[in-house]
């Protein structure tokens, strides 16, 4: 609920910005006048001289909001702070035209997102968002960066195939956390942004004066979100977590493979993956909250509690059921069939779910006599005699290539597929009908191709906007630029090996 004051003050400020939105010129850019902002700035001082200890919130409360109340009128924001500020925005602020449509700049353009993580389930939460339009300044380690960067090989050129997958449209920016004046510039970098994404151990950054509850008083807008191994309490909080840990923890690992084999990893870190599309729908939802309290929160996201909630059925199986789950390869606990069949030169999948799928399979196999067999009437007497109808089926499949199953099959009313290697994914004419492979142009090594948004709109631009950055690529643009920082702090901070 917002006080009479806090009322009283935002319609001054609504009547300064309106003053400085009608004294522009349609083609010119204006910006705010230094007079302009210190009658912000005795709004700001009245609303907190009642309550001193309240002053850099409130502060920092209204500098946010006068963003967004600007971007309201259908202007954007160039903001910018000096080093060591209080949360005003800088003298040099600028305010220009918006775009009338947001088609070309996507449905997040407007929001900016500090993104301090590395490897793999935070990076890939902030390039979801950067694809839909979110400005996500990447800070990194001077001199090595996400760890990433070195992973491999493969690389192309210096870069590293794994750093590409998952780091595009991002500015870089290398600052040392580790001195005060680099913990100052993510701080100031906080003040004019809207979202924070992190994933260092638990307590790691509230020991640098880094934590939800040190940025909550300079940014009460902002959306602190921390993807973790095991979450921040709990007796596993301080462990290191990379995605096989929790697919073993969560039980992923035990339930996949062979049932006559080892457990296996999943072939791509699927946990991770998982958790960035969790940690990506709560930046989103917290956004949409924020529009209705004016204030941001901080969201947890981990990659065990991740794993656990994604073993769905088999966890209800457990939990309800009393059932152990245990390896089945491709086939499935619960329906028969519904796994892959070796075939002349290599394996197709087949998933018949229902009675009448069934006897579209047995026909097209050329085996009427299976859909009259009671021992296969339903999917629970096929469940049952699993064995002795895998062993006939198989046989029938071993019969012919692939390509010609999938002539046979083409046109028939149950899933089937074939298994594909990735040379083969990325000729299928679905996936090139579906436009997933984009280029973009890499200010070291040249082309890089990158796998396109999953999701697209009808209105706005979901897309690969600007390839992976290089190192620090970006470090003197967003210091100048957003931080309103000058050539010599800029100089003075690289000379000291703050930033690079």
């Amino acid at each position: 609920m917002l006080t009479r004051k806090t009322r009283e003050i935002k319609a001054k400020v609504s009547y300064y910005v309106i003053e400085a939105a009608h004294s522009r010129s349609s083609s010119a850019v204006c910006c705010v006048s230094s007079s302009l902002l210190r009658r912000l700035e005795a709004c700001f001082a009245s609303a907190c001289s009642a309550n001193k200890e309240q002053a850099c919130s409130r502060r920092g409360n209204m500098c946010w909001w006068l963003t967004r109340h600007l971007t309201a009128r259908r202007l954007t924001v160039v903001r910018g702070v000096e080093a060591h500020h209080t949360g005003l925005p800088a003298a040099s602020t600028s305010i220009l035209p918006a775009r009338h449509s947001s088609t070309e700049a996507g449905p997040l353009s407007g929001v900016r997102i500090v993104d301090l993580t590395r490897i793999l389930a935070g990076p890939f939460a902030t390039m979801v968002l950067s694809d839909m339009g979110a400005e996500v300044i990447k800070v990194e380690r001077p001199g090595s960066g996400d760890d990433t960067r070195t992973w491999g090989p493969p690389f192309l050129g210096t870069e590293s195939c794994y750093f590409l997958s998952v780091n595009r449209n991002k500015k870089s920016v290398a600052v040392d956390l580790k001195q005060p004046d680099g913990v100052q510039v993510i701080q100031d970098l906080v003040r004019c942004s809207d979202v924070l994404v992190e994933n260092f151990v638990p307590g790691a950054l509230d020991r640098l004066g880094l934590g939800y509850s040190d940025l909550q008083t300079l940014a009460p807008h902002l959306i602190y979100c921390s993807i973790s191994g095991y979450g921040t309490s709990g007796p596993y909080k301080s462990r290191p977590g990379y995605d096989v840990m929790a697919a073993s923890f969560g039980g992923l690992v035990g339930v996949t493979g062979a049932g006559d084999g080892e457990p296996c990893k999943v072939g791509v870190a699927m946990t991770d993956l998982a958790t960035g599309l969790y940690a990506h729908g709560a930046i989103m939802a917290a956004l949409l909250e924020r529009q209705k309290t004016d204030r941001g929160q901080k969201i947890d996201c981990n990659l065990l509690s991740t794993q656990v909630s994604c073993m769905v059925n088999l966890a209800s199986n457990y939990l309800n059921g009393g059932r152990e789950a245990c390896r089945w390869g491709t086939a499935h606990e619960s329906i028969v069939p519904y796994q892959a069949f070796p075939t002349a030169d290599g394996h197709i999948t087949i998933a018949a779910g229902s009675n009448d799928q069934f006897s579209a399979l047995c026909r097209v196999l050329g085996l009427p006599k299976l859909q009259t067999d009671e021992r296969y009437s339903t999917n629970a007497q096929r469940v049952e005699h699993r064995e002795s109808l895998l062993a006939t089926l198989t046989a029938a499949f071993r019969k012919h290539s692939t390509e010609e199953w999938l002539a046979v099959l083409e046109g028939c009313p149950f899933p089937y597929a074939p298994i594909n290697s990735l040379s083969q994914v990325f000729s299928d004419p679905q996936v090139v009908h579906s436009g997933l492979v984009e280029e973009v142009q890499h200010p070291g090594v040249g082309t890089v191709k990158q796998v396109g948004p999953a999701v697209t709109f009808s209105a706005s631009q979901n897309k690969v906007r600007a390839a992976p950055p290089l190192l620090g690529q970006h470090t003197y643009q967003v210091l100048t630029e957003v931080l309103g920082y000058t050539h010599h702090q800029v100089e003075e901070l690289r000379r000291q090996g703050v930033v690079n």
